[in-house]
């Protein structure tokens, strides 16, 4: 009798074990491999352009060489606080767009409430672009002597043996006037800081500010500097 039931079990474990060699031999179960790349591209940005604007032309810093040295930590000491000389075209001018209260005649006072600036003209390596532009100021203090300046240039085509002097800076009204589309070479101290505003201390830390001390003219502009807003509307 226990030799019947030893055969029996015996039969039962070589079943057992015949049905799980041929589990494991089935090619239905057979372990297949997936690669870890699924063969789909990866959506990567573009490669960024790099300017291609020079630093200098000749001596003097494009807007882009200038804006480029300032906020450098090894180039920003060559430039920031330093007199140097920028190169560019005048894109913008708040000759065109100051209040018309603050137009008038040297020695008389704005009305009350009237909100001016000092005058600014913008630089830019590409005419018309004002993307990326550094403001230059310190040519004339308030629009009242911009206004007898004018006056004073109408209709001249030579320079005047004695410029116009604002006489709360002192210095010379650059002659012509600043006028949008024109290029210029302009010199003086270049830094984040302008401090002769009458309004506080203007900063521009990420671009600058030009203090400027003279104007050269390489280009002129298509018209003159005017203060549109003047002018008689029909």
């Amino acid at each position: 009798m226990k030799k019947k039931a030893v055969a029996a079990l015996l039969l039962v474990a070589s079943v057992g074990s015949l049905s799980l060699l041929s589990a494991c031999n089935s090619t239905e179960d057979t372990y297949k491999p997936t690669p870890a790349y699924s063969g789909a591209k990866a959506t990567l940005p573009a490669v960024p352009t790099l300017p291609s604007l020079p630093i200098k032309i000749g001596e003097s810093f494009t807007v882009y060489g200038a804006i480029h040295h300032l906020n450098s930590s090894v180039h920003g000491p060559d430039v920031n606080d330093k007199d140097i000389s920028l190169v560019g075209y005048i894109v913008q001018s708040n000759m065109d767009t100051v209040d018309k209260c603050a137009v008038h005649k040297a020695g008389k006072a704005d009305p009350e409430g009237c909100k001016t600036d000092i005058p600014t003209f913008w630089l830019s390596d590409v005419k018309g672009e004002k993307k990326q532009t550094i403001r230059v100021m310190g040519w004339a203090s308030n629009f009242a002597n911009v206004f007898d300046a004018l006056e004073q240039y109408k209709n001249l085509k030579e320079p005047p043996k004695e410029p116009y002097k604002d006489g709360l800076w002192a210095v010379d009204v650059p002659f012509p006037l600043p006028a949008t589309g024109a290029k210029v070479k302009v010199s003086g101290k270049y830094g984040v800081n302008f401090g002769r505003s009458s309004t506080g201390v203007a900063s521009d830390p990420a671009n600058g500010i030009m203090n400027v001390t003279k104007i050269e003219y390489l280009e002129p502009s298509p018209e003159p500097a005017s203060f549109p807003q003047l002018k008689d509307k029909k």
